[in-house]
This record gives structure tokens, sequence and C-alpha cells, in this order.
């Protein structure tokens, strides 16, 4: 919750942090490309962290780097400084995000994902919230904007001490029922690093994690891009209150669609085995495609609609939110093996993540090159329209186009998931996925 919280921070106050530094549009995009290419190159530690290391314990490491990072974005006079806060920042999210999801993968998959999610989102909400409207006002002569980073980082920094205090790793406690000597365990875990290589390179073979990587790269493009929808609802004339509204239900619009997500696929993997899953994730992007349309495009840019648009962006939100929890997640699940998903998850994570960050650079230069925006020469209500405008264009382009391909991309699953498919239910396997 807490990191889907302190994730959307940027996002929320961008106006702000480009007033704050004399940046343009596109400063701000880098920004959130330079956290994302830390965040894809540094997942595959905690693949390694978690050899050795219990995985509240890698929680906790990852929590303190985002923790500190934060604290430095709020104090930042330079914006080069805010530039290596957010690679640290990224850095701790690398190293937290796959350690959840082979916690989920060891005993639920749709619905257990779905809830992650549904959890993850409600953060998401309450950071978004948060900062938008604490931007719009000072606090003890502090920025608005600053404060927001303080108090995240504050909160934060709590939840890791509690993680790392009382969280206990389920698959360590569990370890004793089948590993009797510290030196037999030792030896296991040793040799883990060299099976989780073995592991990586086997299933890099298979064609269906091809697709997964490819359909998450392609997609999350369309993800990136949103991160400038608080700045366009203040472009269109929305106060600081009404934009966190509009934010909030459109999160709240995930928070939802991912639970019943992972809820529908579960159903429709149990009547279309190797078919239902992939079904939910194309229409899931088909639907974000056409909802990209309507939302940018075909609602009137003005603050006569904010009805229309609160309605659109739930809908939206509770229609787009389904690829994660009904089929990536859980279709990992199925065709990595059990003491290998964390590594698996990591070096999945680091390839989308990696690939598809220049989603948001891409939108602030498509804006400014293409459409002309010109955020120096806003100085009145018409120029403000005139920069939505713009804006909206550029992240259409960068949000319909992906969707829709990613949708492609889906296809070939429909007849490569049947073949790739390894559920592994022996006693071995189970012994092994307690180590």
């Amino acid at each position: 919750m807490m990191q889907r919280a302190d994730e959307k921070l940027i996002p929320s106050v961008a106006k702000e942090v480009k007033e704050a530094f004399d940046a343009n549009l596109s400063s701000i995009g880098y920004l959130l490309f330079i956290r994302n290419i830390a965040q894809g190159l540094a997942s595959p530690l905690a693949g390694l962290f978690v050899i050795s290391y219990d995985r509240p314990t890698v929680f906790a490491i990852g929590c303190a780097c985002w923790v500190l990072s934060t604290v430095a974005v709020g104090a930042s006079h330079y914006f080069f400084q805010v530039t290596l806060a957010v690679a640290v920042n990224g850095f701790g999210h690398a190293i937290v995000y796959p350690v959840l999801q082979s916690i989920i993968a060891d005993s639920a998959r749709g619905f257990g994902f779905g809830l992650w999610y549904l959890i993850g989102t409600v953060g998401a909400i309450g950071g978004t919230v948060m900062a938008t409207v604490m931007a719009g006002h000072d606090f003890l002569g502090i920025a608005g904007w600053r404060s927001a980073f303080m108090l995240m980082a504050t909160m934060s920094a709590m939840i890791g001490i509690l993680v790392f205090v009382f969280a206990v790793d389920p698959r360590k406690k569990k370890s004793s029922i089948f590993v009797s000597h510290d030196h037999k365990r030792d030896e296991l875990m040793s040799s883990v690093l060299m099976e989780s290589w073995a592991a990586i390179k086997d299933v890099t073979k298979l064609r269906t994690l091809h697709i997964i990587v490819l359909q998450g790269i392609v997609g999350l493009v369309a993800w990136n891009a949103m991160v400038f929808f608080t700045m366009w609802f203040e472009l269109i004339g929305f106060d600081h209150n009404k934009t966190a509204a509009l934010s909030g239900i459109f999160t709240t619009g995930q928070a939802i669609g991912s639970l019943v997500g992972g809820i529908v696929a579960d159903k429709m993997s149990h009547i279309f085995p190797n078919s239902g899953r992939v079904i939910c994730a194309q229409f899931s992007v088909f639907m974000g495609a056409v909802f990209s349309i309507i939302l940018l495009r075909i609602i009137p840019q003005s603050t006569n609609s904010y009805y229309i648009f609160l309605v659109t962006l739930f809908l939206m939100g509770l229609a787009i939110t389904w690829c994660g929890p009904a089929i990536n997640s859980p279709i990992l699940a199925e065709i990595v093996p059990p003491t290998h998903r964390t590594m698996i998850y990591a070096f999945d994570r680091a390839l989308e993540v990696s690939f598809s960050s220049f989603g948001a650079p891409l939108v602030g230069i498509m804006s400014e090159k293409v459409f002309g925006f010109d955020a120096k020469g806003i100085d009145n209500v018409k120029d403000y329209g005139r920069e939505a405008e713009a804006l909206s264009k550029g992240i259409m382009w960068m949000m319909a186009v992906p969707f829709g391909l990613c949708c492609l991309c889906y296809t070939p699953l429909h007849f490569l998931f049947r073949k790739d498919r390894k559920i592994d239910t022996t006693p071995s396997s189970r012994e092994m996925e307690m180590m």
C-alpha cells in the first residue's frame, strides 16, 4: 500500500515540481523515466537478496531506500538532486515488488493477486489524493508538495519498521520440516544461485514468457503515459480538490477492477483452462484503448464536464486493470518452478519496466514538439485550455496505440500456453518451495 502511494507522489505534484525547478514537460517525463530504468535494472537484485535473507528483511531494505530518497526529493533545491533521488527511489521499489509477488504466488493466485492489487491501489488513492490536496497549501512555510513527500517518508518508515520487526516469512518458518541439519540447508542455499540462473535459462525458452514480457513492455508504455493525468486535469481548470477527486475515483475503479479481474479470471480459467485468462486480459486492454479515446478526445475539456469525467474515469479504472491479477502473475506462477519465483518475477519486472519507461518522456516530447505544448507561454485561462488540448493529444496517442498493440500481443497465448503449462504438484516440489 505504501509503495503504491509513494509511486504516485511525483505524478500527483508534477505541475508544482515543474514550476519549483523551472522545468519543462519533458523533464518531468525524464524523472519518471530515470526512476523506471533504475527500478528495472535493479529488480534482479531482489532474487539475489532472498537467497541470503528472509523476504521481510529484503522488504525492509527496499523500504529504507525509498524512504531516504523520498525525503531527499522533498528537500532538494536543484533539479539534478531530484534526479539522483528518484533513481534511488526506483532501486528501493525494485527490491520490494518481486518479493511481494513471490510471497503471494506461494499460495494464492488470481484472488490473491487481485487482493494485492486492490490493497496497492488503495494506497495509490491515498498517495494521489494526499499529495494533490497538500500541493495547494503551505505548511509552516514549507511548500505543500514538499510536505507531502516528508509525510509519505515518515509513514513508509513506520511500515518498514513494523514489517522488519513483526513479519515472518512463511517459507522460512516451515523450512525446518524439510531440513533437519544446518549444514544441509547451507549447502542447499549455496546452490540456489546457480539453480536460479539455470531456471532463468530454462524459463526464457518458453514462448509464453516471451509473450508476457512483450505485452508488458507495450502495455506499460500506456500506464507510464497516465502519470500526466493530474497535470492535465489542472490545466483544464479543475482546482486541487476536484483534481484529487478525479484521480481518486480513477484509482478507486482500479482497486475494484483488480479484485474483480482476478476473480473473473479464476472462474474463466476453470471454464477455459488454456484461454480463459487470455480472454480476460484482451478484454481489459481493448477497453483501455477505447476509454483512452473517449476520455482524452471525445469528452469536452471543460470544468463543466466534471461529472462526466468522474463516471468515465471510474468505469475506465474498473475495466483496464485485469491483466496483472488475471493473467500475468498467475501464468508466471504456473510455468515457473516455485523455488525460483522471486528471481523470475524480478527478471520479468526488469525487462518490462526498463523497456517501457520511455512512455512518460514520449508524452512530453510529443505534446511539446508535435502538438505545440508550451508551458512557459501560459499566462491566462485561454492558454491553459490550449496546453490542456496539446497534452491530451500526447497522452492519448501514447495510450491508445500501446493498448491496441498489447491486445494483439496476447493472441498467441491462446495456442502457446497449453504447451508451456507446467503445474508441479509433486511432494518434492512442495518441499523445495518451502526452502
